[in-house]
């Protein structure tokens, strides 16, 4: 259990980015588009960097090549499925803007929360894995996280919602990222001989938040400063891995 306390700090550290973000926009202001889609695009860099050179080849070694192919291929599953129903809105009246807002700031901060559980594992599986990969998931989570937390907290805002609830559920957001680390490592103590398939899956799930969401959001703000974030995240996170 002492092995576990590290792997549960920083994914804590790692969800409060989410609070963290929060707390800026509700200090400063939401920033220019141009940030945001560097700050998008750059946590997909990074995430793409940690599946690619870090997560799949550490599975492979490990393991069968099956178990690499079938838990990729869950992940993503996983990962499409669970977008799917947060998206799939029912047919509704027209509300009004503050509801309508209220509405889209509270669907984002469900998908964050939903997705934090497999970013938490993928903290607890990549630390199992080699000695520096889970701290390196945990800093490319928290890139991720932060405009996450900006992202709930804009249309809350301009929704009329008092400053200290859209801060608690943010922060209470924040710990959906160490749950999943915890679910992580019992998964890990329950099947001692699949975690090459675990950080499979964990890398699908990762790859498919790049591509599905990351990416697309990052070019919607600013194209051109989103191939720049993408390509410079993706270049900073090579340069550790191969450090270390």
């Amino acid at each position: 259990m002492q092995d576990w306390l590290p792997i549960l700090w920083v994914s804590t550290i790692a969800g409060l980015a989410t609070t963290l973000g929060s707390l800026l926009v509700l200090m400063f202001g939401r920033p220019k588009e141009q940030v945001l889609a560097m700050l998008l695009a750059g946590a997909g860099g990074v995430m793409l960097a940690v599946v690619s050179l870090d997560l799949l080849p550490t599975a492979w070694q490990i393991g069968p090549l099956s178990q690499v192919i079938l838990g990729f291929i869950i992940g993503l599953a996983f990962m499409k499925l669970a977008d799917q129903k947060l998206n799939a809105a029912p047919p509704s009246l027209p509300l009004p803007r503050r509801q309508r807002l209220k509405r889209i700031g509270l669907l984002v901060a469900a998908g964050i929360a939903l997705h934090d559980l497999p970013e938490g594992m993928a903290i607890a599986l990549g630390q199992e894995a080699t000695e520096d990969l889970g701290v390196l998931i945990a800093m490319a989570i928290t890139l991720h996280n932060l405009p996450e937390g900006m992202a709930t907290t804009a249309p809350l805002k301009m929704a009329g919602i008092k400053s200290w609830k859209i801060l608690l559920l943010n922060f209470g957001i924040a710990f959906f990222t160490p749950l999943g680390a915890l679910i992580g490592l019992l998964a890990i103590d329950s099947v001692q001989n699949s975690l090459s398939f675990f950080l499979a899956l964990a890398g699908g799930a990762m790859a498919f938040l790049v591509f599905a969401e990351l990416w697309p959001l990052s070019r919607e703000r600013h194209p051109r400063y989103a191939l720049l974030g993408g390509v410079l995240g993706y270049l900073f996170f090579a340069g550790i891995s191969f450090l270390h």
